[in-house]
Order: structure tokens, then sequence, then C-alpha cells
């Protein structure tokens, strides 16, 4: 019988902030996430402390190709891993530069300090897989969902009535609330809408956030995450109408998103550790490309 585990990356040192998952399963252990390459001391002792050291895992599923998800990729093709990733991602894992100089344009000086590195990936051993593809390793199969509105490549993976959801189910953390990552550039509030009702009507049992961990109210989490959605949506509105610059908007948002989290009982550090998962600075670029893009008839 399968086991999952959940192994916390201790990104900038903070806890319950990014997690990898490893599933011990009959054909050797698998890998959900491998978070950033600069999380990679953490990621190795959490494989061994379960048992097991990096060259037995042949087999690593990732959401989408974003830094904190899929930056340490890399290192576990060099063991010799096979890489699951929708096939829109596979060009950029195959050849990272487009996608890191797209991601210095926001991070700049701090990209190797939050992310490390990032290295290509040999096209054999990137995989491409999308909704409804299954996935065969023996005791356990892993059923794959396209669920796009955060990133356009983005996927869900289901085992039995368990779905691990990349950040497409949001960011919760403790008994935090939940929220919306809606970094640039893909954000489709359309989409994300249509692959929330998706993992609805899967009617899974519990969901495993990469921020963080498991969530065993699946429905709540998720009706509560569209509610926020479109909160934030319609908090960027006016901004976007007035065409008012984005350095002007982000302490308006960080104020308003922090207001939220006070009201919902979070104190000072809890707050912190939702900003290294979930930085809402990113959301304001993110949401602006939305209404732009959906303005332009694009979305």
């Amino acid at each position: 019988m399968y086991k999952i585990h959940t192994i916390d990356l201790h990104f900038q040192s903070e806890k319950h902030s990014i997690g990898a998952f490893l599933i011990e399963t009959a054909k050797g252990p698998i890998l959900i996430e491998t978070g950033p390459e600069s999380t990679w001391e953490y990621l190795d002792k959490g494989i061994q402390k379960i048992g097991y050291e990096i060259k037995d895992i042949q087999h690593v599923f990732l959401t989408h190709i974003h830094f904190d998800h899929a930056g340490a990729a890399w290192k576990l093709a060099q063991n010799g891993a096979k890489i699951y990733v929708h096939p829109i991602g596979i060009p950029h894992l195959a050849n990272p530069e487009k996608l890191w100089n797209s991601a210095k344009m926001i991070y700049t000086d701090k990209m190797e300090l939050l992310w490390g590195k990032m290295e290509s990936i040999p096209e054999q051993q990137l995989i491409g897989v999308t909704d409804g593809d299954v996935v065969d390793l023996g005791d356990v199969q892993i059923k794959v969902w396209y669920t796009p509105g955060h990133a356009v490549h983005h996927n869900a993976y289901q085992i039995d009535d368990v779905i691990f959801t990349g950040d497409v189910a949001g960011v919760k953390i403790g008994d935090g609330p939940v929220v919306p990552p809606c970094p640039p550039p893909d954000i489709n509030i359309e989409l994300w809408k249509q692959s929330l009702k998706k993992l609805k009507d899967l009617k899974p049992r519990a969901l495993y956030l990469t921020h963080f961990d498991l969530q065993k109210n699946p429905d709540e989490l998720l009706s509560g995450l569209e509610i926020v959605l479109d909160d934030w949506v319609s908090f960027i509105k006016p901004f976007y109408d007035n065409q008012t610059p984005p350095e002007s908007i982000v302490p308006q948002f960080m104020e308003y998103t922090r207001k939220q989290f006070l009201d919902k009982g979070l104190n000072a550090e809890e707050i912190q550790t939702y900003e290294f998962a979930n930085p809402s600075w990113m959301s304001v670029n993110g949401l602006l490309r939305y209404w732009k893009l959906k303005e332009q008839g694009r979305i």
C-alpha cells in the first residue's frame, strides 16, 4: 500500500511555506513537486529521513514550472529521473533561459538567493502529460487533470480520492484562510473558476497543497478560494481603469491583504509565512495583466 509523506522545504528558513510530496509505491518512491534548487538540501534530507536516496526517485511530477514548484527538477533529472509536466512546460525545462530571464524581471538581483540555479533537462527525460492521462506505477495510478487559471501549463494529480493541486487550489497555511497566488503572466480568472469546478466535481476526500500540506475540507476550501479571487480581482479593477502605476498600487494592496489576514485572527509571524509562500505584491502585476488581456478581448 502506498504512503504519502510531506517534505517541508524550509524556504528562506521559513516552515510551512513550500512543500514537496514523496509517495512510496511498489515501484519505488515518486515525487510530486521539487521546490526550488535553493532548498535542495532540505529536499535531500527529507528524502533520506523517509529512508531513500535522491537516486531512488525515478519519477517526478510537476504541477507547473514556476521555480517554487519545479526549480530543482533538473537535479533529479541528473540522477536519471523522468520529469512529468504539461506539454506547454516542456520547452521551458529543456531550455530554461527564457523562463529564468522572465523571472529575473520580477526578482532582479534576488534570483539566486530565492531560487538557486536552474539548468536544462534532456528532452528525452521530459514526459508530457495532460487532462485524462493516467500514469501507472504499479500499485499507484496517477490521474492527470489539466487545471489552468494560475498558469496555462498547470496540472493537478489525483491518486485515489486525494488530489495534489499545486497552486490552483490556492495557498492555505495552518488554520489561516485560503488565498490565490496571482503572479504574471498567466492569470485567467474564468479558466481558474472552471478548474475549481473540475476539482469540486471530482469530490476528493482531501487535497495536498504545495503551500501547504493536507487539507481535509476540499469543498469549503475551493468555494472560499473563489470568493477571494473575486474580491482581489475587483479590488484591482479601479486601479487598472485609472491607469494607476503598479508601484502605487502595491502598498495599498499589501495593506488590504494584511487587514484581511488580521481580520481572520492571524498574527504577524503567520502573515509573514503567507508572504513567503505567496508574496502579495506579485499579485498586483498578475491581476493588472488579467484586466489588460480581458479589455483586449484576449481572455
